[in-house]
């Protein structure tokens, strides 16, 4: 990193969460989405804890789990996604990702902060918030 902070880059992210049953309020982290206007970068990475996800619902289709968070990353590189992902802007697409549904994959709240690696940022908060 350079003095003063220069080569940072703002970003936001949030934590994709895995709500098997919406009325228990129960969940388990799966994955992540990362967006740097600065960069021009948006991401997203998971990871699927079967065991962690069948203790908290033992019939969960995690198969139907796997393809939602992988629509979640076409819709990152505007392969997929409503109004074709690829007609809109980054921003957008991380917006339209964010925004709170009442589903099985669910966006955690958005947080922020500074990287000079959007790319490895992504790859640590994988690590330290979902495992």
């Amino acid at each position: 990193m350079s003095e003063g902070g220069a080569g940072r880059h703002g970003f936001q992210y949030v934590v994709l969460r895995c709500v098997p049953r919406v009325d228990r309020e129960e969940f388990v982290n799966v994955g992540v989405l990362l967006y740097s206007q600065d960069a021009d970068y948006l991401c997203a990475a998971s990871r699927l804890d079967a065991d962690r996800l069948r203790a908290l619902a033992p019939d969960l289709d995690l198969a139907a789990v796997r393809s939602a968070l992988d629509a979640v990353e076409a819709v990152c590189c505007g392969e997929a996604g409503p109004a074709a992902a690829a007609g809109i802007s980054l921003g957008q697409r991380f917006g339209w990702l964010a925004a709170p549904r009442s589903t099985v994959l669910q966006p955690g709240p958005i947080h922020g902060g500074l990287t000079d690696d959007p790319a490895r940022q992504l790859r640590h908060l994988l690590d330290a918030l979902v495992g």
